[in-house]
């Protein structure tokens, strides 16, 4: 059996650029935890339809129970406390295909 994978897709609004790097620092417990992989971090990219953001974000998870985990720990709920003092996003946890 084939287990498919998970991400995390987020289109983010940095609003406080000089702190946000204190969320990038603390996220990083839960992300080593859980195994993530960044497939996009910020970069270069072009709203082609839709919601815009100032940085787009792909994470990729060995499955989709190890991304909704993720999310839930303490690790990464302690950093999300930080993001929302630093930025807005938009955010979904997909299995891939």
């Amino acid at each position: 059996m084939t287990t498919k994978k998970g991400y995390w897709l987020a289109l983010v609004d940095v609003t406080d650029p000089d702190n946000y790097p204190r969320y990038i620092a603390a996220n990083k417990a839960a992300f080593d935890k859980f195994g993530a992989t960044f497939v996009v971090r910020g970069g270069q990219g072009q709203v082609m339809e839709g919601a815009s953001a100032n940085r787009w974000v792909v994470i990729e998870f060995k499955n989709y129970q190890t991304a909704i985990d993720c999310f839930h720990s303490p690790e990464y709920q302690a950093a999300l406390e930080l993001r929302k003092a630093f930025a807005t996003a938009h955010m979904a946890i997909v299995e891939g295909v």
